[in-house]
């Protein structure tokens, strides 16, 4: 299983496949596809401010639809829990992002440098 940063929804939902290497593509195309719960709330935060133009329900169910995305149903009390310990970033959503791939023993598909260098399931092949 593989969970998806934010970024990675977003970019699969408008169809930017460029954005990702080959190595990428196949890791998306091969592993059970997971998000935080607030990678939801991420994209709706970023619909709200008018950094892209469809809002989170409508992003969620079509990835879901087209490609098996699906929500990590981990207890968040867990994924809170986790996320407590992570101090290297202030950013919230990229803290219960981590924190949910940690419980979740998964990798965490991210073009994120910072979560990259703090957490070495993170990949961007």
């Amino acid at each position: 299983m593989i969970y998806l940063d934010t970024h990675v929804v977003v970019w699969l939902y408008a169809g930017l496949t460029e954005q990702f290497s080959p190595q990428a593509r196949s890791l998306i195309n091969q592993h059970e596809l997971l998000i935080s719960p607030i990678v939801h709330l991420e994209i709706q935060y970023l619909y709200e401010t008018g950094r892209i133009t469809v809002d989170s329900g409508t992003i969620i169910t079509d990835m879901n639809q087209r490609i098996g995305l699906r929500t990590c149903d981990i207890p968040f009390g867990e994924v809170i829990a986790r996320a407590v310990s992570l101090a290297w970033t202030r950013d919230p959503f990229d803290r219960l992002m981590v924190a949910q791939a940690q419980v979740g023993q998964g990798l965490l598909l991210t073009k994120d440098e910072t979560i990259r260098n703090h957490f070495s399931n993170a990949v961007w092949p």
